[in-house]
């Protein structure tokens, strides 16, 4: 008589944050491919029906860069010196402003575009953090190519610490896919969520050197100095023209407390978008 097999079934224990933090990072690497094809993907449907396909890139920073050096032309809105050509300047601020902001509202938007997908079949949900990255950064490149025209048209010229320009990008990256990745749980459960967010960005934005310099005095220049965004953004711009940054020691902290907060975020969201996708399709 054939002796069955007897297997005994444990609860499975809890991973650690390590554990999870490991398994996040590996299957983002083993992910790289759908992530690619998820970001193709979307780009090309992005401009397939658009008339001026990837001129909307330059449109947006470009209009809005515009309206803010009329109304300094103009004297309709007074700026303090910025110790470099203001359309440099308003057009620099700008991108790396739409860079951060982009970076915050990704996670939220690939996730919630892929809502249908992620209730029929299992696939490393990280994949979509990263398409959505490779996306923005394929819409910033012409814009970041742009910059460097007006950098030799206007004047400025090459300095050496252009070559770190990436790093300056990386860290909007960093920055905003972390605060990106706690807002998007409460986010795909509430959609009045991003309504709040855009609402409260457009007004962080004026308390940031984006296109206003930072006041000598007053309660603004301390509003603007203690701003998270304000290093990034002054960074860039020293960068670009060689002068020596005034806020590395405060760049060099965000981004050494970033990097935890940003672990803590992909573990949080491995966490919790298999169970907020259950209970939507309860």
């Amino acid at each position: 008589m054939m002796e069955l097999e007897t297997r005994v079934y444990h609860k499975q224990s809890k991973k650690s944050f390590f554990n999870l933090l490991r398994d996040s990072l590996k299957d983002i690497f083993n992910s790289r491919f759908l992530s690619r094809q998820l970001a193709e993907r979307d780009i090309k449907a992005q401009y397939r029906q658009s008339y001026f396909g990837l001129l909307w890139a330059l449109i947006t920073p470009l209009a809005t860069a515009a309206v803010w050096i009329f109304l300094n032309l103009s004297g309709t809105v007074q700026v303090t010196d910025t110790g470099m050509p203001y359309p440099i300047y308003a057009f620099s601020g700008t991108l790396i402003w739409s860079i951060i902001t982009e970076a915050i509202h990704s996670p939220m938007r690939s996730t919630s575009a892929a809502r249908r997908m992620l209730s029929k079949i299992n696939f490393p949900k990280e994949a979509l953090i990263i398409s959505g990255l490779y996306k923005l950064l394929f819409n910033s490149a012409i814009k970041i190519v742009l910059l460097f025209v007006f950098i030799y048209l206007l004047g400025i010229g090459f300095h050496l610490s252009q070559l770190l320009f990436p790093v300056i990008i990386l860290a909007a990256l960093l920055v905003g896919t972390t605060l990106g990745l706690f807002i998007t749980p409460i986010g795909l459960l509430y959609n009045d969520i991003a309504k709040i967010i855009t609402m409260g960005l457009t007004f962080i934005m004026y308390i940031t050197p984006v296109v206003y310099a930072i006041p000598e005095t007053g309660p603004m220049k301390s509003l603007m100095q203690l701003n998270p965004f304000t290093p990034i953004i002054v960074t860039l711009r020293d960068l670009l023209t060689g002068n020596s940054p005034q806020f590395m020691s405060y760049f060099i902290g965000l981004i050494v407390v970033s990097i935890p907060l940003f672990c803590l975020g992909l573990i949080l969201y491995r966490i919790s978008i298999p169970i907020i996708t259950e209970r939507s399709n309860a």
